[in-house]
């Protein structure tokens, strides 16, 4: 059985790390590269090098060459387990930037992207994007580029991932302007300015979404049938519980509370743990803004280690 499930786990993660690169690509191929766009990270170096050399140079063959160069440098960072799923990644990223554009119908791409103007495709192709960031971090993977470079840094340094790659995408829209193009300055300076804000919006959805699964929550817990209770959430939920000594003012009744600590992504798993022991329990729920320790983050020194 528990092979079972540490299979059923890995499948789950790739066919999620598999939504969070359609999201990722298509957030470029619909909004993005259609509107002549600048973007940052290896996708935006792809599209440059696509608009520059007239498509004879596909953002799939860019993509795919640069990342395997990252990757052969992370590995040695971020492990082999990082390596494998950010292999599958950066193959099937790769795969659906060559096919997404083949299979879309252009009209489709017309209607809903060129038609709406480039303010909007920015904001729809970066949130998209930053979606599929996030999906696929949250799993373990990466889509590539300064994605990995993001996920090296945050290995060490309290920096959010969202904030490295804003970075270094500013860094890497800001530099296409001295690329040759037949656009006008002007023309460039706006795509650029576009590009910024792509940059920001993919930033603030990764870090959104990132801060959302791991927002951690403290129960406390009151109960005649405590002890019930913690067995079954050490044994099922799988969590620490600690049980504290309480007493009722009105009552002066001594009782045990339990106090838990748990994602908010476990939340509805412990009330209906709890709902099958003591349905009259009494229980307390809020928002805690960081947990540190075994099951939850690790605290990072952000000191330059020697």
């Amino acid at each position: 059985m528990s092979n079972f499930k540490s299979i059923f786990k890995v499948v789950i993660d790739y066919v999620i790390i598999t939504l969070g690169l359609l999201c990722y690509t298509g957030g470029w191929v619909i909004f993005v590269i259609p509107n002549k766009m600048v973007g940052g990270g290896v996708s935006g170096i792809g599209a440059v090098i696509q608009y520059a050399t007239n498509g004879a140079i596909p953002v799939s063959w860019t993509f795919f060459v640069i990342n395997i160069v990252l990757l052969l440098i992370a590995l040695k960072v971020l492990g082999k387990g990082f390596g494998a799923k950010t292999v599958y990644a950066i193959i099937v990223a790769s795969l659906f930037f060559d096919i997404l554009p083949k299979v879309l119908p252009q009209d489709f791409i017309q209607d809903i992207a060129i038609d709406n103007g480039k303010f909007l495709c920015t904001l729809l192709g970066g949130a998209l994007s930053g979606l599929g960031i996030g999906l696929t971090f949250s799993k373990g993977g990466s889509t590539g580029g300064t994605d990995i470079i993001a996920l090296m840094v945050n290995k060490y340094r309290s920096i959010s991932p969202g904030k490295v790659i804003m970075f270094l995408d500013i860094f890497i829209v800001g530099s296409s302007v001295f690329l040759p193009s037949e656009k006008s300055f002007g023309l460039r300076i706006a795509d650029i300015m576009y590009g910024y804000i792509l940059v920001f919006v993919v930033g603030y959805v990764v870090d959104l979404y990132m801060a959302g699964s791991k927002q951690s929550m403290q129960a406390f817990i009151f109960s005649k049938k405590s002890t019930e209770i913690a067995d079954l959430i050490s044994n099922e939920l799988h969590r620490g519980v600690t049980v504290l000594d309480g007493q009722g003012w009105y009552t002066k009744a001594h009782e045990k509370v339990l106090l838990v600590v748990i994602r908010k992504t476990e939340s509805a798993m412990l009330l209906s743990l709890i709902r099958q022991v003591d349905r009259d329990a009494f229980i307390s729920i809020g928002s805690v803004m960081g947990v540190y320790g075994q099951g939850f983050d690790k605290i990072k020194d952000n000191k330059q280690k020697k």
